[in-house]
């Protein structure tokens, strides 16, 4: 399989690149990205003879289907990193919460939230084509909570690496900023920026295409990738638990192979939304995918009325910090799916220039045959967690919170609702939610006091942060960021 751009080609890229290359080097033309120049079909037969399958069973014959020009010692190697999960033999638990309602936990990793799912079998991947070619590379991650912790343990101490981790000081929960500042990886730095998430992601874009600093890095014998999700290697991994969670429920008879559900995806950056549009595109039998948003309800607008609009907008501080973003960067790659390369060329400048842009009436049609969207306010996340905690004994996190606003307006077909992170990576907002409070509490006694309420286990992997040293104390403005960057790479 071949990628080709979201925007078309420069006439200074190749036209078409090799998976291997796509995620080595995942700057596009015009500022775009990389994307399958077209995709596997895995109908009802694919299902049919996967039933049997295990996890890493299943996600070997979908990358293989991708035909990636990865060898496949390389890619079973990757996936056996789901060992290092709860339970090696059902890293993504499909649990069972009403009638028409089920929860696949994605969290159950090493850095409890859903990144892992990626990052452990691409931080593999692209790590061992960079020792491979013996080249240097740096990654870059921005990061609105989990994708940075989840780098950072998918790539420290792995030669031929350095890591540079961007996140908003201030702008995630405790426990996801300990994960990141006490990470010992002697390859790793992280920086806290002035700023939101979008200033982190923005800035990793600018850095991606800029010539001067390729140039910079060149000079240090280092080339430049990127983990978050504008990276396919990303994306791939993310079409894979759709077909398992899919697969889960034809195995325990709720439903038989090419009955359609609905799924129900927390969003922000885009990227769990693009795996399932892609696994829909593929033949898993997805009616509609919806994407649930907090007050940062950018997607909603878009989805609902064909409106990108950022004019006078500011990001808000939510419950839900890990989607408080409002560039959601793999719209883009749906756009393109739709639209072609210059129409989302066209739209994407609109984007960048104006502040926004507006899909016509044909157009939003052709959005909504695969998307709906809703969005929840903080107040309404907090009832939900105190509700299904007590009445239903089920605890989620806030961003899982957004899903059920949508299940209760959708309750007429079967809903698979994504749990992106663990409670334990918002404790406060839990504990806040479950008193009826708003009480300031710190993480940790919040997470021993929510654990003894419900009589729950706090994963060693959270309790020990408190106790571990800051390594990483940098906070800089959004302009340092380069200088800061260049300084990591000279003085190792």
């Amino acid at each position: 399989m071949l990628f080709v751009e979201s925007r078309g080609n420069d006439g200074k890229k190749p036209v078409k690149v090799a998976f291997s290359e796509a995620i080595l080097n995942p700057a596009a033309s015009f500022g775009g990205l990389y994307v399958p120049e077209s995709l596997p079909s895995l109908g009802e037969e694919f299902l049919k003879s996967s039933l049997e399958c295990d996890y890493k069973e299943l996600a070997f014959s979908i990358l293989k289907s991708f035909d990636i020009d990865i060898e496949d010692e390389l890619i079973k190697e990757a996936l056996d990193l789901y060992d290092r999960f709860d339970d090696p033999e059902n890293p993504v638990p499909v649990k069972k919460v009403h009638e028409n309602l089920y929860v696949s936990e994605l969290y159950h990793g090493p850095t409890r939230a859903f990144k892992d799912m990626a990052l452990q079998p691409f931080g593999h991947i692209l790590s061992s084509l960079a020792k491979r070619r013996e080249e240097n590379y740096l990654i870059l991650a921005a990061t609105s909570g989990d994708t940075g912790p989840a780098t950072l343990e998918s790539f420290k101490n792995r030669p031929n690496i350095k890591v540079v981790c961007l996140y908003p000081e201030g702008g995630t929960s405790d426990v996801q900023r300990l994960q990141m500042v006490t990470e010992e990886g002697k390859n790793l730095k992280v920086i806290g920026i002035l700023g939101d998430f979008d200033d982190a992601q923005n800035a990793l874009k600018e850095l991606l295409a800029s010539a001067e600093f390729r140039k910079r890095l060149n000079s240090m014998d280092i080339k430049l990738s990127a983990a978050n999700s504008v990276n396919f290697g990303r994306i791939i991994f993310q079409t894979i638990y759709h077909f398992h969670s899919y697969l889960q429920l034809c195995r325990n008879g709720r439903i038989s192979i090419g009955e359609s559900v609905d799924l129900i995806v927390p969003s922000g950056n885009f990227g769990n939304a693009l795996g399932a549009y892609y696994a829909k595109k593929m033949g898993l039998p997805v009616e509609k995918i919806l994407i649930a948003s907090n007050a940062n309800n950018v997607l909603t607008e878009l989805i609902k009325y064909g409106r990108y609009d950022l004019k006078g907008r500011s990001l808000v501080k939510t419950l839900s910090p890990a989607m408080d973003i409002l560039k959601s960067s793999n719209v883009e790659r749906v756009l393109f799916d739709k639209f072609g390369p210059l129409r989302t060329k066209e739209l994407m400048e609109e984007l960048n220039e104006k502040g926004g842009y507006s899909l016509t009436k044909e157009e939003l049609a052709a959005l909504r045959e695969d998307f709906d969207a809703d969005f929840t306010t903080d107040e309404e996340v907090r009832e939900i967690i105190k509700e299904y905690a007590f009445e239903y004994g089920y605890l989620m996190d806030p961003h899982t919170a957004t899903t059920i606003k949508i299940f209760k307006n959708n309750s007429g077909r079967i809903n698979i609702a994504y749990s992106t992170a663990e409670w334990t990576k918002f404790a406060p907002a839990v504990w806040n939610a479950l008193k009826n409070s708003d009480e300031k509490i710190g993480d940790l006694d919040a997470l021993v006091d929510v654990a003894k309420m419900l009589n729950i286990m706090i994963p060693v992997v959270i309790e020990e942060l408190f106790n571990k040293p800051i390594v990483h104390d940098t906070v800089v403005s959004k302009d340092e960021i380069r200088g800061e960057i260049l300084k990591f790479l000279e003085e190792r």
